[in-house]
């Protein structure tokens, strides 16, 4: 049993070689809860990565799925293809239901609806009538298939899919924590300012990093696995901090630097699910204005089942120039990331683009990446820094773009 635990693509991508016991096993207990669904939403402002990457209409983009939003957001910039690689399962198939949803459903109506508001059983319906046909058979046996507790996973998008997953479940979590502390941290969504988001956050939810048991359990590696954050990402996120000041300046960013109106992330966050005005801030591909450009371009996105550097060794030479890693490399080793960058160095284009976050504030590859591969490599300094500022999903302590020199 330990050893098929063990040879799983995500086993083998986590648990890291020479360390001690005990880190071993909260790599294991991590990429065992890492299998299933994980984000339902992806936690990446794509409208930071999109200005960051420069897309451009002969633009061949590369990018680790994760939930979806940004690769189908991405087509809101027409490029000329996309791939979008996951190794979890789970993920690979939301990403093909969000397409087969762009080409099948009967409108924006219904795309709205399964994926906005994703809490009603009409949903179900339009699922059998418009999309099951159109699913290979992995995808619908995954949807039409139980989770852990028994509900079938299409169910989800009759009781609002953004409450499941590893990601939604510690939403849930963090909610009935602020509960029990007399926190209502929905409270914020109704702020008219800035200024009034401020005071219902430090009011509200600052204090509550204070609380012993609060600083006890943010300091346990386990307690973040649901916000998709392995040990190895645990101690860059940490540093020589307590984990919950780290958090408090996290959160403080997210409730307070960008206007709720405007931030879905917010809304995610603290009222577990999109906004329902027709004027509520959503990802790019799910917004109306760009309804017909993802139903139009959604042929032009291709899912693999894939480890990333694994699929970038079977690409031709200089035929990818947009790279998106989200924040995978923090997981990996030095040796990882030279294979990683070796592959992205030989399959990139002139003037290619690399965009990746870190949990910690700098680059991770100066000093651990070959110095002759980074050498290959231009850092965009400024824009870096800029586009970790706007980044409203605030989780990430650096946005970090690369181009090739």
């Amino acid at each position: 049993m330990l050893e098929r635990a063990g040879s799983h693509p995500i086993t083998r991508s986590v648990v890291r070689k020479g360390t001690g016991a005990a880190s071993r096993v909260l790599d294991h207990a991590f990429a065992l809860a890492f299998r299933g669904l994980v984000y339902a939403q992806i936690w990446e402002d794509p409208e930071v990565d999109m200005k960051a990457l420069a897309i451009r209409p002969d633009s061949r983009i590369i990018a680790i799925a994760s939930g979806g939003c940004n690769v189908l957001s991405y087509l809101t910039a027409d490029p000329a293809k996309i791939t979008a690689v996951d190794l979890n399962t789970a993920h690979i198939a939301l990403n093909k239901l969000k397409l087969a949803s762009a080409r099948h459903l009967p409108d924006y109506q219904h795309f709205r609806r399964f994926f906005a508001e994703a809490d009603c059983a009409a949903n179900i319906a339009a699922y059998r009538e418009h999309l099951a046909p159109h699913l290979d058979e992995p995808t619908r046996r995954y949807w039409e298939g139980r989770d852990i507790v028994g509900r079938r996973r299409i169910n989800g998008f009759a009781g609002n899919i953004y409450k499941r997953g590893l990601l939604g479940n510690f939403i849930g979590i963090a909610h009935l924590l602020a509960r029990l502390y007399r926190i209502d941290l929905s409270a914020i969504l109704a702020a008219r300012s800035l200024d009034e988001q401020r005071r219902v956050f430090e009011r509200e939810m600052a204090p509550v990093f204070d609380k012993r048991f609060v600083r006890w359990l943010t300091d346990q590696p386990a307690s973040l696995f649901g916000l998709g954050i392995p040990p190895a990402q645990f101690e860059a996120l940490a540093g020589n901090e307590p984990m919950a000041e780290v958090l408090r300046r996290r959160l403080a960013r997210l409730a307070c630097d960008f206007p709720v109106e405007d931030n879905y992330f917010a809304w995610q966050a603290f009222g577990r699910g999109y906004g329902r005005g027709d004027d509520a801030p959503l990802p790019p591909y799910l917004q109306a204005a760009n309804w017909q450009a993802v139903r139009d371009r959604a042929d032009r996105v291709d899912v693999c089942h894939a480890n990333l550097t694994e699929h970038l060794c079977r690409q031709p030479d200089a035929s990818l120039d947009r790279y998106v890693l989200l924040d995978a490399q923090d997981w990996m080793s030095d040796e990882q990331l030279d294979a990683l960058w070796r592959e992205i160095t030989r399959t990139a284009r002139p003037a290619a683009r690399v965009l990746f976050r870190t949990a910690a504030e700098p680059s991770l590859l100066p000093g651990r990446l070959d110095d002759a591969l980074l050498a290959r490599w231009h850092y965009h300094e400024a824009l870096s820094a800029e586009c970790t500022a706007q980044d409203r999903s605030s989780i990430y302590g650096g946005v970090h773009v690369y181009e090739l020199a």
